[in-house]
């Protein structure tokens, strides 16, 4: 497990989070892999009451659902235990990054309960990055591992993270995220002023148009 001491917020870092049927059906998906943008985004997601979007295949959407709902729960309750009960539905996502680009520094949209990235091709590339602000100071490197997965719980201007592709290849990998419609509570939590902190969001396109999907 990587360390990550110099943060000020938690990381959770789990080798070989997928059972070996999940990864390969994952790493093997019939998408589309070619990239002329910076990003191509496939987005699902799923509650506890079934689908509620798919653009991969759903009995896949629906075991990983199952396979992994609890584990997610727990690695929440850890990290931020006071976020549990606002938990509405997951989002997996599979980003496929171009080699050549960088996602900037961010520290995640508050729909986010738990943010959560599993690498999952090639077998080099980039992982994440982290740091104590903005700016980019105290850079904490994921080393990037097939299977590996990076878990944290977003704070408003606290969580600053980043990634990118390796100049190399194009970087595949499942964003799993935890997710509420509950933006006013979230901020409540983390004890932050909810008018500026969703505002600061809204009018931001590029926030909404890729940070609710990255890591």
């Amino acid at each position: 497990m990587d360390k990550a001491n110099t943060l000020n917020y938690k990381i959770k870092v789990i080798d070989n989070f997928l059972n070996k049927n999940d990864f390969y059906d994952l790493c093997n998906l019939n998408i589309d892999r070619n990239i002329s943008d910076n990003f191509k985004i496939y987005h699902n997601e799923v509650n506890n009451y079934g689908i509620i979007k798919s653009v991969i295949d759903k009995n896949l959407l629906l075991r990983l659902h199952k396979n992994y709902h609890h584990k997610a729960l727990e690695i929440l309750n850890e990290l931020s235990p006071e976020k549990l009960d606002l938990y509405e539905y997951s989002d997996f996502t599979i980003i496929i990054t171009n080699k050549n680009s960088q996602f900037p520094i961010h520290d995640d949209t508050p729909n986010k309960l738990l943010s959560g990235v599993v690498y999952l091709s090639p077998e080099n590339n980039s992982g994440t990055f982290f740091y104590t602000n903005k700016k980019g100071d105290n850079r904490t490197s994921i080393k990037w591992n097939c299977n590996k997965a990076v878990f944290f719980s977003r704070q408003e201007k606290e969580t600053w993270h980043s990634y990118k592709g390796d100049g190399m290849n194009n970087r595949i990998a499942l964003v799993y995220n935890l997710m509420t419609t509950n933006i006013k509570k979230v901020f409540e939590i983390e004890k932050k002023n909810y008018l500026l902190g969703n505002f600061r969001y809204r009018i931001n396109p590029y926030f909404y148009k890729y940070f609710r999907f990255t890591i």
